[in-house]
This record gives C-alpha cells, sequence and structure tokens, in this order.
C-alpha cells in the first residue's frame, strides 16, 4: 500500500473488502469556491466524475474542486448540468481512474444498498460508510412543466454533503442510484415563516467573516434563521433518495459521454 496515503484512508483501505475498496478509490469530495458548496462525486470509468446539480449550481467549471481519498486534488476543464433530474457531469483536467460500474438491474425493495461521502463538517479525506434498505420509489418533479424523475426512498443516514454520492448495492461496486436527498419534514406554513426571516433586514445588525475572509452583514432575523436550517438540516431522519442509475445513463447518453454498464 502506498506509503504517501494519509493515515485515514490507510486505515479504512485495510479495513475493507476489495468492492468497497474500489468505491473507496473512486469516490472524491466536491467543492466549489465560489458558493463554498460541499458535496460527493464518483468517477466512472470514462474518466467523467458525477455528482449532483445543487453541489455546483451557479459555479464555473474551474471554480470546482475534487479532492480524493488520497488527498490529491483534481480541477475541471467542463461542467454539464441537468437542473431538472439533479445531476452534473465533470471532466478533470488530468485523467482519473475507476471501477465502478453503472448497473440498470432491477432492484428490489429490502435490498440493501450503501454510499461512500463525505456528510455533514466531515472533510475526509477518505470516505465514510452509510447503509441503509430500499423502502420504495419517489416520482420527483421539479415544477409542473417538468419531466418526473424516478428516485429511490433509501432507509439510510443520508445527510447534507452525501448529495452526489454513489448509491451500491451493498458489497459489490455496482452504482444502480445517485444520492440526492435527505427528508427532512417542515410544514409550509413553518417553512414560509423561516423564509421571511431569511429575507428581512431590518433590527439589530453584525458582521461575519466567512471561509473567504469576506465581511457578510446580517440582521437578528438572518441568524435566528440560519441556525433554525441548520438544525433542521442536522435532524437525523432516516429516509433519504437517490436518482435511479436510468436516468444516469440517459444523462449521459444525451451529452454523447461514454458509460461502463454491467456485463
Amino acid at each position: 500500500m502506498n506509503d504517501s496515503l494519509p493515515i485515514s484512508t490507510k486505515w479504512l483501505l485495510e479495513a475493507s473488502e476489495e468492492p468497497n475498496r474500489k468505491a473507496i478509490n473512486s469516490v472524491y469530495l466536491i467543492y466549489c469556491s465560489k458558493t463554498q458548496s460541499k458535496g460527493t462525486g464518483f468517477a466512472i470509468k470514462s474518466g467523467q466524475i458525477i455528482t449532483n446539480w445543487h453541489v455546483v449550481k451557479h459555479c464555473a467549471a474551474a471554480e470546482v474542486i475534487a479532492i480524493s481519498s488520497d488527498g490529491k486534488q483534481f480541477k475541471f476543464s467542463q461542467l454539464v448540468m441537468d437542473e431538472n433530474r439533479d445531476l452534473a457531469i465533470l471532466t478533470p483536467e488530468l485523467p482519473v481512474n475507476s471501477d465502478l460500474e453503472l448497473d440498470d438491474q432491477k432492484v428490489e425493495t429490502e435490498t440493501k444498498v450503501q454510499t461512500w461521502g463525505h456528510p455533514l463538517a466531515y472533510n475526509g479525506p477518505s470516505p465514510i460508510l452509510s447503509v441503509g434498505y430500499l423502502a420504495g420509489f419517489n416520482d420527483y418533479q421539479k415544477d409542473e412543466n417538468s419531466p418526473k424523475v424516478k428516485r429511490y426512498v433509501i432507509n439510510a443516514a443520508l445527510n447534507p454533503g452525501n448529495s452526489g454520492g454513489p448509491l451500491f448495492i451493498a458489497g459489490t461496486n455496482k452504482v444502480v442510484g445517485v444520492v440526492v436527498a435527505k427528508h427532512a419534514p417542515i410544514t409550509k406554513f413553518l417553512q414560509s415563516a423561516l423564509d421571511v426571516l431569511e429575507k428581512n433586514k431590518s433590527g439589530f445588525q453584525f458582521t461575519a467573516t466567512n471561509e473567504k475572509g469576506e465581511q457578510i452583514p446580517f440582521s437578528e432575523s438572518q441568524i435566528v434563521a440560519a441556525l433554525l436550517q441548520h438544525q433542521r438540516k442536522m435532524t437525523q431522519v432516516m429516509i433519504g433518495e437517490a436518482i435511479v442509475i436510468e436516468e444516469l445513463i440517459t444523462f449521459l447518453k444525451e451529452n454523447n459521454k461514454e458509460y461502463p454498464v454491467r456485463k
């Protein structure tokens, strides 16, 4: 094993079976410097890295970096996004390797599934595992004029930061979906109240410094809203969603990208 590997990655690889090693080596932390958004991505055999649209929205390819489990950073020359499917294809400036297979097999309820990713404030460098079961299906629709997107409903601990990670049949390197969301239920009334607080700039004023060192002004109500939203995101409801792999395969075809499928 490479002596230059971060010690946490070395321990993780030593404690994992071969299919999981392939996953660990193919999963990346995705970060956009413009929006400071963080998520997970995974490489496919054609050399692209897949993540969610919402992880890299408002970002150009040059503003996104991927960090591998061995601590290497990758920059990108191209970014293709699909807001309706919530998918994005990143083309690295330098080649990346992957042994993952996109598998469009029918997945039955009660099937054990897993994902590797970088949830919450966990910044790796190695990803961590989340395991659950296929519990159902959802026909997600961005708005009434958009086509419906087929999603799996998963009873697993999926959190902010897991977005864009590969969903595997447990114990294999077969990717059957792309992690996209967690369920954090809230009534329309409470959500509208939070929206009002977030937009209110009157009252006591404060200044904070973001990760870039920029001074950000905010009101008392805005910090209350931000803290409440943060607590809501941290609430662990063991239900999340993943985009069915057929949607990714179609997206790749539409953009003339090669993709590996099971033999």
